[in-house]
């Protein structure tokens, strides 16, 4: 499928949990498995205490399992299930005052750097620890996105601001083309566990809980939210459909109330 080495790596965890299940259940074949060990098994974790988020996730790696298996004729029907729901909830994000904060709690140029980057373009975690500086355009801030979600490349943009903060940054150590645009104290690629040391380190200076997707979240809420077209939001988080990017912008309560003065019926009677 051409997946990522994380995907890889998250498939054979997930699935390698469920196998364990069925082999617990004395079944070591494909064509053995029926609808209710998946039921079975999924109930099971959700009885632990779990997030539907997790739950839901075991429940898409066994459906792309036996979708698999039902392709390559290991299994003569294809099992059914009904996928667990996902609780729609109110995702944490930060506004423009916390963002301000955070970034003023920055005492490294490379930490404003990372931070203000991800904050202003909305890259995920791994697309951002992949980039070099041959990547960035400085002259107009595109920044060219090789291997996105799914190997898809794309687009996104950094500000003014951001590339200030990036020249500044840039001086501090190696930056030719081919060097990592995000590099450790010791001058090599920063790692997924340096980049959440750094937002941990940095938060807790602040006050405030953040991680690489807070950051990305914030920058497709306030990106709206500012008056940024959907579809052009869309396009910048790398979104495959636009249902995907409306999962994460969030009418937050201050929003709701300023729409409800302005357009509410009984105040503009």
């Amino acid at each position: 499928m051409l997946c990522s080495p994380a995907t890889v790596k998250w498939y054979s965890w997930t699935l390698g949990k469920f196998l364990e299940h069925l082999k617990d259940q004395d079944i070591d074949a494909p064509l053995e498995i029926q609808a209710r060990h998946v039921r079975q098994y999924l109930s099971e974790i959700a009885g632990r205490g779990l997030s539907d988020s997790y739950v839901h996730n075991h429940a898409r790696a066994i459906k792309t399992f036996l979708r698999f298996c039902h392709a390559e004729d290991y299994m003569d029907q294809l099992i059914s299930f009904k996928m667990p729901r996902i609780g729609k909830k109110r995702l944490p994000i930060l506004n423009a005052s916390e963002l301000k904060q955070l970034l003023a709690a920055c005492d490294t140029p490379r930490d404003l750097a990372v931070i203000m980057f991800m904050a202003d373009t909305g890259v995920r975690r791994s697309e951002c620890l992949d980039l070099n500086w041959g990547d960035l355009n400085l002259d107009n801030g595109v920044v060219k996105v090789a291997y996105g979600k799914g190997r898809k490349a794309r687009s996104v943009v950094a500000g003014i601001k951001t590339r200030r903060v990036l020249l500044k940054y840039r001086i501090t150590g190696a930056h030719n083309s081919d060097a990592p645009l995000f590099q450790s104290r010791k001058g090599g690629r920063l790692s997924a566990s340096g980049l959440r040391h750094l937002l941990l380190r940095v938060g807790k200076r602040a006050g405030i809980d953040v991680s690489a997707h807070v950051l990305r979240r914030t920058f497709a809420t306030l990106s709206l939210r500012s008056g940024m077209n959907v579809l052009q939001l869309q396009g910048l988080l790398g979104h495959s459909t636009l249902e995907m990017t409306k999962r994460y912008v969030q009418m937050v309560d201050a929003d709701l109330v300023a729409e409800h003065q302005k357009h509410g019926p009984i105040d503009n009677l």
